[in-house]
């Protein structure tokens, strides 16, 4: 049985503290950072690339950060990202030309690999290279901003990607990403899901280790 793990997004953070807000949402419980790459290009923004992780390893910043590349192509990212610090690299299997190639890419460089599954993309891209996959990473709403409400329909996804790896004995991991706040953490969890991304449910709270706290609360009820 997985340890239930919280990833605050850092897309929700406030950008000129962001050395602070990353030590200090690990300080307040939080297991690892979550970090959103945007290209304006794959998806409709643009946020940050492989020198604000450097820079938060240079400030100081030892916790894993996962990296979610939403960016096409991926291939040169991940190379670089492993460079700068990475310690997760998430890509999305539509921006890679060769997943199972992008795959070995991020085991290459000693990290985990995880894919990210729009709320449209089914899991047969999981079929051949899930020997491969860590981490499955389930978009509970489109991608590209944040601040979005959770798609329920993410549950029915959830519920049978656990099926499917229990089938296959796998150790992958199920994270969530989209709309993940106190109100509706136990319930996805419950689906199979056991890393949790939260971005504006944390950050635009005023006690980021009430708010996680209150998380871990939920989580302690789910019936797994």
């Amino acid at each position: 049985m997985q340890d239930f793990l919280i990833l605050p997004s850092l897309l929700s953070a406030d950008f000129a503290r962001l050395g602070d807000e990353a030590n200090a949402v690990i300080a307040a419980g939080a297991d690892m950072l979550h970090l959103d790459v945007m290209d304006n290009h794959y998806v409709p923004n643009l946020t940050v690339g492989p020198l604000v992780c450097e820079a938060l390893r240079k400030f100081g910043v030892t916790a894993p950060i996962d990296v979610h590349l939403m960016t096409k192509p991926v291939d040169s990212l991940i190379e670089e990202f492993a460079k700068a610090g990475a310690s997760h690299i998430t890509f999305h299997p539509e921006a890679s030309e060769h997943v199972d190639r992008s795959l070995s890419l991020i085991h290459k460089y000693g990290l985990k690999a995880g894919l990210a599954l729009n709320p449209a993309t089914t899991l047969e891209c999981l079929e051949y290279v899930w020997d491969k996959v860590d981490m499955v990473l389930i978009m509970s709403v489109n991608p590209g901003f944040g601040g979005q409400t959770f798609i329920p329909s993410a549950l029915e996804k959830i519920s049978a990607l656990k099926e499917w790896i229990e089938m296959r004995h796998s150790s992958m991991r199920i994270a969530v990403d989209g709309g993940i706040k106190i109100e509706n953490i136990r319930q996805v969890a419950e689906a199979g899901a056991d890393m949790f991304v939260a971005g504006s449910a944390i950050f635009n709270h005023g006690d980021y280790a009430k708010v996680i706290a209150d998380m871990r609360r939920q989580l302690a009820e789910v019936r797994r």
